[in-house]
């Protein structure tokens, strides 16, 4: 029988769902394992040694589960522990695997969207004080100039359940004006989390006709697709029995309820100690 060589998909939570659900409907025909690391959600607010610790443990697990390929499907994990692990830790686990963010694919074809050449980060506080959006989007264009803002209260409010409510109102607006009072003529705004798609429907309520709201999902899901493409190496590592498994690190049944708002369809899910 032929082990399998799934891809991992991690977060810290829920919110990497929105993501894998775009990369499973792109690329269907191979195995999945998704972890959620709810245990110790959220990373916003963690110290880069905190996030990176972390991480490595998750990225550890799915390495010893048989997966070549990890992606952090999480900003603030990719903005505060990918390169550590990719230049020092990747070199003496596991040269050949591969570990991937959800950042650099964003970065990449962001001066597709915006006119003005100003864009609008939205994100947790860990992944704006990072400043990885800023570096990365200047690295593709240097013409960009980039305005970040920390929406601490949108995680929580999507992780009670509360993202359509109208209570949920008052912070979409409020983050939004700030933004937007740092440079009127924003016309797209990057959701640089991946848990606040499920809040699109109220942004698009309080933002000017013209400004384009930018999820990562299906920009991750292409730009996997592309990857392994360029890289047959990896791609023939990988089983392709169209298998997903779901993993948490916290209570599983709280786990499945959650997840189906996220992945969109029914979640069974095994709890993991790690």
């Amino acid at each position: 029988m032929q082990a399998s060589h799934p891809i991992g998909v991690f977060d810290s939570g829920y919110g990497g769902l929105t993501v894998f659900k775009s990369i499973a409907a792109r690329l269907p025909q191979y195995d999945y394992i998704y972890l959620g690391d709810n245990a110790r959600a959220p990373y916003g607010n963690r110290t880069f040694e905190t996030i990176h610790e972390y991480t490595l443990q998750c990225v550890e697990w799915f390495f010893e589960q048989g997966c070549p390929l990890v992606i952090l499907a999480c900003n603030t994990a990719s903005a505060k522990a990918l390169r550590t692990i990719q230049q020092n830790d990747l070199p003496r686990l596991a040269p050949d695997n591969r570990v991937l963010g959800v950042i650099r694919p964003t970065a990449e074809i962001i001066g597709n969207y915006t006119k003005t050449k100003q864009v609008g980060v939205l994100g947790t506080k860990g992944t704006v004080n990072s400043g990885s959006y800023r570096m990365e989007i200047n690295h593709f264009f240097p013409d960009i100039t980039v305005h970040q803002k920390s929406c601490p209260m949108w995680v929580p409010l999507v992780e009670y359940g509360e993202y359509d409510s109208p209570g949920a109102d008052y912070f979409v607006q409020k983050y939004l004006e700030q933004l937007l009072a740092k440079e009127p003529d924003i016309d797209t705004i990057v959701l640089a989390c991946t848990h606040y798609p499920l809040l699109m429907e109220k942004m698009k309520k309080y933002l000017p006709g013209n400004i384009q709201l930018v999820a990562q999902g299906d920009i991750v899901a292409n730009s996997l697709a592309d990857y392994l493409q360029r890289h047959p190496e990896m791609e023939q590592r990988l089983t392709k029995g169209g298998n997903i498994s779901f993993y948490t690190t916290d209570n599983a049944k709280d786990f499945e309820e959650h997840a189906t708002v996220f992945f969109g369809r029914e979640v069974v899910a095994t709890q993991l100690h790690l």
